[in-house]
């Protein structure tokens, strides 16, 4: 799933397009919401992973192979982390910005920013 910024209302996701924005609130929609069955089968695979590392220090695999199943994990979240914050930038941000609300435009780009910066410090 790749996306571009250059996004317009009708390739949004649903929610977007009709001007909800991101948020905590009931009602709103979330900008991964189209693609929720696709993150949730790839999560329930990191679990996996997840368990599959367990089972390799419990019957003390080499330290190398348990390294590299965790970079293989690692990445994977990785690459569900950038999924995720392309979808945001699509939705949230995107609909903040076109809903002509500095305030929660300036906010939905700051909560971006944090994020990015998170996930570069990880």
């Amino acid at each position: 799933m790749t996306h571009t910024l250059a996004a317009t209302e009708d390739s949004m996701p649903h929610a977007a397009a009709h001007g909800e924005t991101c948020g905590s609130e009931a009602g709103h929609h979330h900008g991964y919401i189209t693609a929720k069955d696709s993150y949730l089968r790839r999560l329930r695979r990191i679990e996996g992973q997840a368990r599959g590392l367990q089972r390799m220090v419990d019957e003390e695999k080499y330290c190398i192979d348990i390294l590299t199943q965790i970079s293989a994990m690692t990445k994977a979240l990785e690459s569900v982390a950038l999924e995720l914050l392309d979808d945001h930038m699509l939705h949230c941000v995107l609909a903040a910005a076109r809903s002509g609300d500095d305030a929660e435009a300036q906010q939905k780009i700051k909560e971006a920013s944090e994020a990015i910066r998170r996930l570069v410090r990880s």
